[in-house]
């Protein structure tokens, strides 16, 4: 013979099922936990976020991702710099500090394109920049990176430009991560409030 229970109550339940509930004091301590994580991560989405694809490496180009980067992170943003192609050159302990500036298609430059062209005048222009950067007193590109790194800036190396190149992972700055491919510097870009391509 069956029983029918369809016609149990709440009150009819076994008084066990109350001693495994928490008490007022556990669920106000959760409370107070959940609260605290909820302003944790409040706090956390009002930094804001840049990230700046480099792909030049010309000493004119140099500075423009070096600068903003540094600018930027004095502000309180999060910046990622991914640097690719010759942008690598910029991370290069050795290559960033023999850099050039090509005097040819460069509208700007006091020589014109017929002159620029002759051999040896990127040396000569190159030549005409440093000096101009060091009668100025600005900043040289080791100076820019390690402190923009100093203030936390993240800078990127392509993995897949590194192979091309056959660059050793050793001759970049100490600080700079490699090993970056370009799946991790679109998602970084898709987060960012701001992306920049130099």
């Amino acid at each position: 013979m069956s029983t029918d229970t369809s016609d149990t109550t709440a009150e009819d339940a076994p008084d066990a099922a109350e001693g495994d509930a928490p008490s007022r004091a556990e669920l106000a301590a959760r409370v107070a936990e959940l609260e605290e994580s909820l302003a944790e991560a409040e706090a956390n989405d009002d930094t804001k976020k840049m990230s700046i694809i480099a792909t030049k490496g010309t000493l004119d180009m140099a500075y423009p991702p070096l600068i903003l980067a540094s600018t930027a992170a004095a502000f309180g943003y999060e910046v990622t710099v991914f640097h690719t192609f010759w942008g690598l050159d910029i991370l290069h302990e050795e290559r960033s500090k023999d850099l050039k500036l090509s005097s040819v298609g460069n509208p700007n430059m006091p020589v014109p394109n017929a002159v620029a062209a002759l051999p040896g005048m990127d040396r000569v222009t190159t030549k005409m920049m440093e000096k101009k950067i060091d009668d100025n007193d600005t900043a040289t590109i080791e100076e820019l990176l390690e402190t923009s790194l100093d203030m936390g800036v993240e800078f990127q190396a392509c993995q897949m430009t590194i192979d091309l190149m056959d660059y050793d992972e050793d001759d970049f700055y100490d600080g700079v991560t490699t090993g970056v491919g370009a799946a991790t510097a679109l998602q970084d870009m898709a987060d960012a409030d701001i992306q920049l391509l130099v």
